[in-house]
């Protein structure tokens, strides 16, 4: 009978997410990850199975906390124009207040890894299909409701802020501050 565990799978994934979002997937090393998750080499192994294993549930991990959180948002109540103001200025808010300005992890994981991951392409090509699908409906629901011209096309809208978000996320890992970012939000809305 093998030894019961003696930390916490769950809160294993979240440090693990951290580390993995803070230094890509190939800078980190198992080294890293035993030393952020305080656990042996052979725990990681004998539990997560790989690094990639491990990498892949913590880009869970990720779409089921960042990328849920801005989907929540859109889905809420109020004007379509001021909550993708918000969701947009919330997003910039955040990366801004990041000491790491680790951007997102699933563009982070896209710009790294996509042309040779087709797992992590995968997961980073859902979570920004479920995004862009969150702002399509958005805009549906701001053509039935009068807010947006019904003669535009709500799925190339919604495409162009997801390219916007993408971009806000790389923008923000760089910006000296926010307002170059905020006149890229105002000129979104505006173009609604």
């Amino acid at each position: 009978m093998g030894r019961p565990k003696q930390f916490d799978p769950d809160a294993a994934v979240e440090r693990a997410m951290d580390v993995f979002w803070r230094k890509g997937y190939a800078a980190t090393t198992p080294q890293d990850l035993v030393d952020a998750l305080g656990i042996g080499k052979g725990s990681l192994y004998n539990t997560f199975g790989s690094k990639h294993a491990l990498f892949e549930r913590a880009l869970r991990r990720y779409r089921d906390s960042q990328a849920a959180a801005l989907v929540e948002m859109l889905e809420g109540s109020g004007p379509v124009k001021e909550r993708v103001r918000e969701a947009l200025l919330l997003l910039v808010e955040m990366d801004l207040a990041d000491p790491d300005r680790r951007g997102c992890m699933a563009v982070n994981t896209a710009a790294e890894l996509a042309g040779t991951d087709e797992v992590a392409a995968d997961l980073v090509r859902r979570m920004l299909d479920r995004t862009e699908e969150a702002f399509s409906a958005l805009l549906e629901k701001g053509q039935r409701a009068g807010e947006i011209s019904s003669t535009r096309d709500a799925r190339a809208i919604g495409s162009q802020l997801l390219a916007t978000v993408v971009g806000l996320r790389l923008m923000a890992r760089v910006a000296e501050g926010p307002e170059r970012l905020g006149r890229v939000i105002d000129a979104t809305v505006d173009s609604l």
